[in-house]
């Protein structure tokens, strides 16, 4: 069963959301030719057309919908961004659907099609063509005259043919409530299918932004602490080498200083260094609710008082598994809640941490990367363990535990 249902759960909510809008103006084709091409066939006991030409009418409706749906496809791959909107093609499709429904009204013109027949053709030809056109417009006001335009272009070659003022009136009214109908449905499938990939988009440049600042920040520390020793190592080796050639002994000195210095740049780095990876746990565990709940997602974190008290090393392993977990949610699968619960005691004799999420495919997207080998290291390190992997229902589960035993909780102020 996972395998019928895996092309569609491995699929982002952008995806799903263009999944459905682009089967749905494949639908359409067919909706056109059964709701309207079928009436050169059945206007009623009063249909005079005769066959041949019923024939023709219906597939030449066949065939502008074939055209109109394929300038569906190709508009929706311009609102998702993989090509660039099909101008050219959208103005051929107007004028098709223009001469299109032009021969309707001659042939109505001259007796050709029936009364209770041509209406419908041209009206559905009309519909469906501005639906398509209104996809390659991204301005609601360009939208809106689609259908009032259609409607005025019919109803003026109507009256321009000499046919009645009823009918004048009827092709007006026909013309522009299935047009603006089906203006106003397509227009919106493509706002709604552009605003989910936007949408889709700021959430990965978000998540990219906060990875990036977290590298600024490391790279300012590093910098601040390693700057001004390394120009002080500089100048004192500069000046050791220039005592030296003088053969004074004041250059054994200043060596020494620049060795001190050295050790002193080398306790520094230790110190960025484990400020970076023994974060406060507490403090990870509230930024992991705050960006993910930013990316849009409903996060819950739950953790004790005794999270605070925690041994460093045991808060500096799991620190690192918050932040690599978060990163996953945020880069894999297409989450829209998130679990992170944190227990932890002196009773229990253990800590853990979950982390749990949804909107994850059960079907492997590829070879397993190497952030859950990293933790599993650093775990390690502190007689931890760590599973991951799919929990069903489209959830992925994270799992890391660490035994207490044998160390001191720290007590904070």
């Amino acid at each position: 069963m996972s395998k019928l249902t895996g092309w569609w759960k491995k699929r982002s909510s952008a995806g799903k959301v263009e999944l459905y809008t682009r089967w749905s103006f494949h639908f359409f084709v067919v909706i056109e030719i059964v709701s309207f091409g079928l009436m050169a066939f059945t206007g009623g006991r009063e249909n005079d057309t005769p066959e041949s030409l019923a024939i023709v009418s219906f597939l030449v409706v066949c065939a502008h919908a074939v055209v109109v749906g394929f300038l569906s496809s190709r508009a929706l791959d311009g609102v998702s961004g993989r090509r660039d909107t099909p101008v050219r093609l959208a103005v051929a499709v107007s004028a098709l659907t223009a001469a299109t429904a032009l021969l309707f009204l001659f042939l109505r013109r001259f007796g050709a099609l029936d009364a209770a027949v041509a209406p419908g053709l041209v009206v559905g030809v009309l519909g469906f063509g501005c639906g398509s056109l209104v996809l390659t417009l991204e301005k609601v006001r360009h939208m809106r005259y689609v259908p009032l335009a259609a409607a005025v272009g019919t109803s003026g070659t109507v009256a321009a043919l000499g046919l009645p003022l009823n009918e004048v009136i009827g092709y007006f009214v026909g013309t522009l409530l299935m047009s603006a109908f089906l203006t106003f449905t397509c227009g919106f499938s493509g706002w709604l299918l552009r605003t989910v990939y936007e949408l889709d988009r700021t959430r990965e440049i978000q998540a990219r932004l906060a990875v990036a600042e977290e590298r600024l920040r490391f790279g300012r520390d590093l910098h601040d602490v390693m700057g001004r020793n390394l120009a002080v190592i500089a100048l004192k080796s500069e000046l050791a080498v220039q005592l030296a050639r003088r053969e004074r002994p004041e250059a054994v000195d200043q060596m020494i200083e620049v060795q001190r210095i050295a050790r002193e740049s080398q306790r520094e780095v230790r110190d960025v260094v484990r400020g970076y990876r023994e974060a406060d746990l507490a403090v990870e565990l509230e930024g992991a609710r705050g960006v993910l709940s930013a990316a849009g997602m409903d996060c819950r974190v739950e953790f004790a008082t005794a999270a605070r008290e925690l041994p460093a090393e045991v808060q500096s392993a799991l620190g690192w598994v918050v932040r690599e977990a978060t990163t996953n949610v945020l880069r894999h699968g297409d989450a829209r809640s998130c679990l992170i619960r944190l227990t932890a005691g002196k009773a229990a004799g253990t800590v853990t941490l979950l982390v749990e999420n949804d909107g994850v495919s059960e079907l492997p997207a590829g070879p397993p990367g190497s952030g859950l080998a990293g933790l599993r290291e650093r775990l390690a390190a502190v007689d931890g363990t760590l599973l991951a992997g799919p929990a069903g229902g489209g959830r992925f589960r994270l799992r890391a535990e660490v035994p207490l035993d044998g160390r001191r909780m720290e007590v904070r102020a």
